[in-house]
């Protein structure tokens, strides 16, 4: 389990544990990831690769939704959350996967969480660094909905890339859903009338226990390697439902453009 925080990370596990991990169960580890440092993020991607023999299945769920901020690296906080460094970690994982994939009755899949906020950006650019580092003048919906884009953007390069090379590993992109998880009761607790908003919305919205099922569907259902040839690169609206992201979303152009401003951005690092 991949997290910045360790007292949260062991938090959860432990609250796993109370819930149980059902019958043959493994156990769940915490790994050290904080994605706003994409050096962070390689070294933690480097310790799984001199630890693990295999890796069947990756899902990137990170989401910063708050208003524009700079990391120490000048970049952009929420694009280098949300998608810069889980492109880095799951590249540098991917040979690893790649190797899984190929070995007997596997089945590899890579899954980034999306969002339908993906569709708010207009008119996108991803030709330049520069545009990758948009501030989108303090509009925090905005911002998110550019890395969610970008999540599908790339999922759907990477899907072209691996069938190109033959390996058999599944990519698809989801929106898990409208929750009131911890994240957004912090955000918008910060809000006037906070306790009036959290109530409505905890009628509206679905139950956050229900907050991994689409995510939990694209990682291990039988039905995605059953169908796999529907399922490759794919974006999937709750629960399991193959649907058509934006027009720009299905942009190729976008995509070749983003994948080579990332590697650009990646290489501008060391990295």
């Amino acid at each position: 389990m991949a997290a910045r925080n360790e007292f949260k990370a062991k938090a959860a596990i432990e609250r796993l544990h109370t819930e149980g991990l059902g019958t043959n169960a493994g156990e769940v580890i915490w790994l050290k990831l904080d994605l706003a440092s994409p050096r962070q993020t390689k070294e933690a991607a480097e310790y799984i690769l001199s630890r693990e023999q295999r890796l069947d299945i990756l899902v990137n769920n990170a989401a910063n939704v708050d208003k524009y901020t700079q990391t120490s690296d000048g970049l952009s906080e929420n694009m280098t959350i949300n998608h810069l460094s889980p492109f880095l970690f799951t590249n540098t994982l991917l040979p690893l996967m790649t190797t899984t994939s190929r070995l007997p009755d596997s089945d590899v899949r890579i899954v980034n969480v999306s969002s339908v906020t993906h569709k708010y950006p207009k008119n996108p650019r991803f030709d330049t660094i520069e545009a990758l580092n948009t501030s989108f003048k303090d509009s925090p919906q905005v911002l998110y909905g550019y890395g969610k884009l970008a999540n599908i953007l790339f999922s759907k390069q990477l899907q072209q890339r691996l069938d190109a090379e033959g390996v058999p590993i599944i990519v698809i992109s989801i929106h898990p859903g409208a929750f009131i998880t911890d994240g957004a009761h912090t955000v918008i607790g910060r809000w006037p009338m906070s306790g009036a908003i959290l109530f409505i919305f905890g009628l509206l919205f679905t139950p956050v226990e229900r907050s991994g099922y689409n995510s939990a569907f694209a990682a291990a259902s039988p039905e995605v390697r059953a169908r796999a040839a529907e399922y490759k690169g794919a974006y999937l609206m709750p629960v399991g439902k193959i649907s058509e992201p934006s027009a720009d979303a299905r942009n190729p152009q976008l995509a070749l453009d983003l994948w080579a401003t990332s590697e650009k951005q990646v290489a501008a690092l060391g990295l």
